[in-house]
């Protein structure tokens, strides 16, 4: 029977590595944390598989390679304050939390949010914080943020959100396209965000990010 450790290895060298990310801080992290632990107890025999895992209405834990693109193109630096929107029960937070120096998750689910809590301080992540309440609202009073991550898609992003990246600072997210999604860095600068496409993915849109139905005469 293959553990856990092996297929964390098997999901690095066959996911991550192939996928151009070589960043070994990343490549470590995601060695490290035992992914298995931050997905619903069904969801355990596929925790390593190379797709999402559904959380619910909206809601989903990242695959692997498209985590791991993100984290790569955001550039995730030891002196960095992260703002991780979407955290679910904590996976990308754990991954975040060997790479920044500080990462505030934001979970809307109040269940979900302490059970991130009690998994991360369970693995010594002891610098990243769990706020629960509106993903769409972020969490202001901790920031601004040097970089922030969406675990989904969006259609839209809220002014709330772009308002607490610091000038220079990143932003990762998937925009909805259909049944597809581009994954996109936005960099803040002079106040305004410029978005660059980075790969394609895909991700159910999060709540509070669909955009306002247009009414037609």
């Amino acid at each position: 029977m293959t553990d856990n450790a092996t297929r964390r290895r098997m999901m690095v060298d066959t996911q991550v590595r192939p996928s151009d990310v070589t960043k070994y801080p990343i490549i470590d992290a995601m060695l490290e944390v035992p992914r298995e632990r931050f997905v619903p107890d069904d969801a355990r025999p596929t925790a390593y598989v190379d797709d999402n895992i559904d959380l619910g209405p909206g809601r989903t834990v990242l695959a692997p390679r498209t985590l791991a693109k993100l984290l790569d193109a955001l550039d995730i630096g030891t002196g960095d304050l992260v703002l991780d929107l979407g955290a679910g029960l904590g996976y990308a937070t754990a991954v975040v939390s060997r790479l920044a120096e500080a990462v505030v998750a934001v979970e809307e689910d109040e269940t979900r949010a302490a059970e991130a809590e009690t998994l991360l301080s369970e693995i010594s992540a002891d610098n990243a914080a769990v706020v629960a309440g509106s993903l769409a609202e972020g969490a202001p009073k901790h920031g601004p943020y040097d970089v922030i991550l969406v675990e989904g898609a969006i259609e839209t992003l809220p002014a709330a959100l772009a308002d607490q990246l610091k000038d220079g600072g990143r932003i990762g997210t998937l925009f909805a396209d259909g049944a597809l999604c581009q994954a996109r860095i936005g960099v803040k600068a002079d106040g305004v965000l410029s978005w660059r496409w980075v790969f394609d993915a895909s991700a159910p849109v999060l709540p509070g990010f669909a955009r306002a139905p247009e009414f037609v005469l």
